[in-house]
């Protein structure tokens, strides 16, 4: 059984396992990433019976946050569904309009939902790609990588950079690029991982010294950690199928 079968099957069969567990760890993680104020547990909940706890520790949480959280699992369902299905911009809309429904985005017209940006925008130091740019932008970097005869875990770290420095949409730009690193490992027979929040400060600096042509190995570094972690969990809970990590 390779790994996306044996994710399908837990989907399936709702059982308490990786998939399970790969659900609610990177809705919540990816989430937290983007300044989410869920915790692990509420995001839990909200997976196990769709029930949002309230936690007194955990200060005020903005409704979006919990509608975040639920088109994640939605989302990570759609990649589970079209991971064979190569990169395209339909794809990468799709996935956008599914993480962003019924927010507050939906509402904001300089926020537009499941379509490109309207106006500029800035990652820190970094400029990103004009409006008016973002599609031959994104053209040329899925012609890149889909023409690529053998992906390996360098492609993908690269086109998850040049996706994020781009920059196609006016928010949800890092969780649907993480979404798309997952579905590209799995497509490719490369071990997933999930990008944890505790190593926010050292995938941010990687993503910038990638970015701005000082190409250190921060960022591998960062994601070779997280699949070390995630092989771990997976291992343990007794896949023993070959998936290559370079």
């Amino acid at each position: 059984m390779d790994f996306l079968e044996r994710l399908k099957l837990e989907r399936k069969a709702k059982t308490r396992s990786i998939y399970y567990r790969t659900q609610i760890q990177m809705a919540y993680n990816s989430n937290k990433i983007e300044g989410s104020k869920l915790t692990e547990k509420q995001t839990m909940s909200l997976f196990d019976t769709k029930q949002f706890v309230p936690n007194d520790d955990s200060g005020t949480v903005h409704y979006d946050n919990i509608i975040e959280a639920v088109n994640h699992f939605r989302a990570f369902d759609y990649v589970l569904n079209h991971i064979d299905v190569p990169v395209s911009i339909k794809l990468v809309k799709e996935l956008h309009r599914i993480m962003k429904s019924g927010t507050s985005d939906e509402d904001n017209p300089l926020s537009p939902i499941g379509a490109f940006k309207k106006y500029e925008n800035e990652v820190g130091e970094i400029t990103t790609s004009h409006p008016d740019n973002v599609k031959n932008d994104l053209d040329d970097l899925i012609l890149w990588y889909e023409t690529l005869k053998t992906k390996t875990l360098n492609n993908i770290t690269e086109f998850h950079v040049r996706y994020e420095k781009i920059h196609p949409f006016a928010d949800g730009n890092g969780r649907t690029g993480r979404l798309l690193i997952f579905k590209e490992c799995v497509r490719n027979n490369i071990m997933p991982f999930i990008v944890l929040d505790e190593l926010k400060e050292y995938y941010y600096k990687g993503l910038h010294e990638w970015q701005t042509a000082n190409k250190t190995t921060r960022l591998m570094q960062t994601f070779e950690s997280c699949q070390e972690s995630y092989e771990k969990y997976i291992r343990k809970m007794g896949f023993n199928g070959n998936i290559r990590k370079e």
